[in-house]
């Protein structure tokens, strides 16, 4: 399955905390839409969060940010490991 990277900017609250409940709710639907979030970075100081996402497109990751908690990614990059 292809690897993406998704970056969410300017996140008002995005605290090591914040980011890991969001992680948990993407977890509980990541199945239904054939995803996996695996691995998520946060950078306090710039409110900026990463994610690492599994998914057959990026359209998928973006269902699953839509129906867990509504914050999309302002970008979704597919990427290559290595």
């Amino acid at each position: 399955m292809p690897l993406c990277m998704d970056t969410h900017r300017k996140v008002k609250g995005a605290t090591a905390a914040a980011v890991a409940d969001a992680q948990a709710k993407d977890v509980k639907v990541q199945g239904k839409h054939g995803v996996n979030y695996p691995n998520y970075w946060v950078d306090e100081k710039t409110e900026t969060v990463y994610r690492l996402v599994e998914a057959p497109n990026p359209e998928a990751a973006a269902r699953v940010h839509k129906e867990a908690h509504r914050l999309v990614a302002d970008e979704i990059h597919e990427a290559q490991q290595g």
